[in-house]
């Protein structure tokens, strides 16, 4: 006999869990039909954090537990041994509240790659609709993008003479320039779009929550973590919750679905919240003495992320942000020039320059992405340098590496066991060498020639591969971008269906970078929304529309 759900202190029709990048999106589709109730869990707090707001505040979000979940990987061999932080946003708007606003669909292959693998529907001309329905560009409507929608994409509001050096370096070279990144193919060098609004970050709370908050069929619950998904036989009707910021002094509650309950809590966190509801290999779930509820061996497995290899060069004759922020003369004309015009280095995303380059001859499309920073720093977050230098961050957009995240105990306040597993596939391990040549002749170029670029990091000295493997172990990181953890597809290891419904359970979808079968070519964010756009209107145009009367 099938065990009964219990008493529900909270009912709504669609019960989001994660009121993130996507999460914000569904709170907003599925709330517009009024004979919706919706219910959005948020373990974070509301983004009200000054910080938030301010662009160059991501360096106070990120590994700030405010709004950051705080977790850190394991050591990684590829690595050197390192283990590394990895930011994930604990805040309404989720990681597009502490992200670097980077608007980047990806390229056009990626999607047709999806399709190919059997997800219909996912091809690069049926989403690209879903990339316009919520676009806002600041040059309107085009035949790539569209305006008047809630997620804003604007130009950057400063510029640096050293970074049009590198573009022209770059045409140089024979990587080229590009003036949309967003078309379908990014080859080339171009100024970032970003996700702001006349100067200030522009989340998915911002664009999609914040609008519509009091709607009366719309619930947003913060400091509110859902701990345990509840199945009566094989659909899921409800989620367990604590209530608090406090988990060892917070309330437990019961909320009930009547339709279903749309997972997305991200990369890391939807695969944690399935494993303790059960939902895993059974090797695992016996490990961590949890018993199991539904076999899906992909839970937690296919873990991919995007890792920046940050080489650094020392300039003559340069104005870079390492002056003006060593100086107090500098950080009250930054702090004054953002107050009087929201322009100048605090409306500064962390990277405003990017380019897009094949690592080597043997990629037919742009494999590699760099991210260009007229700044140096040990790592995020710490001190800047106090000489002008430029940092030319590389990394691989397609990784063969794979990973996965693990529950470490069942105990709900204890963080993830994530492993990336950078650079363990020998492709990527060639890729990083590749790239790191590639960055040294771009440096090279004559266009650059006055400023007289030396390479600091990792240093002329290291010229062999296995040097350079050594250096990209040493300098990488990750870029954010994690992403693959309940993949879309119909192999055994495929944790959702084109219809992002987990495979098996009925009243269960996965909706956030989990879901991706193979990374995008670029950030991140972006492709979230138009995952979550698609999802609405697959929710909204499916039978379970047809709900049940309910008081």
């Amino acid at each position: 006999m099938a065990e009964a759900a219990p008493t529900a202190d909270y009912q709504a029709d669609y019960i989001i869990i994660g009121a993130g990048t996507a999460g914000c999106v569904l709170a907003k589709r599925l709330s517009e039909n009024p004979a919706n109730k919706v219910l959005l869990i948020e373990a974070g707090g509301k983004d009200n954090y000054p910080w938030i707001k301010i662009p160059i505040g991501y360096l106070f979000t990120m590994n700030n537990p405010k709004t950051d979940w705080c977790f850190k990987t394991q050591a990684e061999q590829g690595l050197n041994g390192r283990a590394l932080n990895y930011p994930r946003g604990k805040t309404l708007g989720g990681c597009s509240s502490i992200n670097g606003m980077i608007y980047m669909r990806g390229q056009a292959q990626d999607y047709d790659h999806w399709r190919d693998l059997g997800n219909c529907g996912w091809g690069w001309d049926q989403v690209l609709p879903y990339f316009k329905k919520s676009e806002d560009h600041y040059l309107g409507n085009s035949e790539n993008h569209a305006s008047g929608g809630e997620w804003r994409v604007e130009k950057q509001r400063l510029s640096w003479p050293i970074l049009d050096t590198v573009m022209q370096a770059a045409a140089e070279v024979g990587i080229g320039t590009t003036e949309d990144y967003n078309s379908g193919d990014n080859q080339g060098f171009c100024y970032f779009e970003v996700n702001q609004k006349k100067g200030r970050r522009w989340s998915s709370a911002d664009a999609f929550l914040h609008p519509i908050m009091q709607r009366p069929n719309l619930k947003v619950m913060t400091h509110t973590q859902a701990i345990q998904l509840q199945l009566v036989d094989k659909h899921v009707v409800g989620v367990h919750l604590l209530e608090g910021k406090d988990l060892n002094q917070a309330r437990s509650s019961y909320a009930s679905a009547h339709c279903e309950v749309l997972l997305t809590a991200g990369a890391i966190a939807s695969p944690m919240l399935l494993q303790r509801s059960g939902i895993a290999a059974k090797s695992l779930l016996d490990s961590l003495d949890i018993k199991q509820q539904h076999e899906l061996p992909g839970v937690g497995e296919n873990l991919q992320d995007h890792l920046q290899v940050r080489m650094v060069f020392k300039l003559d004759n340069a104005s870079t942000l390492n002056e003006q922020s060593n100086s107090i003369l500098g950080k009250a004309k930054m702090a004054l020039q953002y107050a009087w015009s929201r322009s100048g280095p605090l409306s500064m995303a962390p990277s405003q320059m990017g380019g897009f380059a094949k690592s080597s001859a043997a990629y037919t499309s742009a494999n590699i992405e760099y991210h260009i920073q007229p700044l140096s720093c040990d790592k995020l977050g710490e001190p800047l340098d106090s000489f002008p230098a430029i940092t030319a961050s590389v990394c691989n957009l397609r990784p063969k590496s794979r990973g996965h995240v693990h529950l470490s105990t069942k105990d709900v306040s204890a963080g993830p066991i994530i492993k990336a597993n950078y650079l363990s596939h020998p492709e990527d391990q060639q890729v990083a060498i590749d790239s790191l040549r590639l960055t040294r002749t771009l440096f090279a170029a004559h266009a650059l020639a006055d400023f007289n670029p030396l390479e600091y990091k990792p240093g002329t000295a290291t010229v062999t591969d296995q040097q350079l493997l050594v250096a990209a172990g040493e300098l990488g990181t990750t870029i954010f971008h994690p992403v693959g953890t309940c993949k879309m597809g119909n192999d055994k290891m495929a944790v959702v269906d084109d219809k992002l419904q987990v495979r098996g359970l009925c009243g269960l979808r996965v909706v956030d970078a989990s879901i991706m079968p193979t990374i995008t070519s670029g950030n991140t964010c972006s492709p979230v929304i138009m995952i979550a756009e698609k999802a609405a209107d697959m929710i909204l145009n499916s039978e379970q529309l047809h709900k049940p009367e309910h008081n």
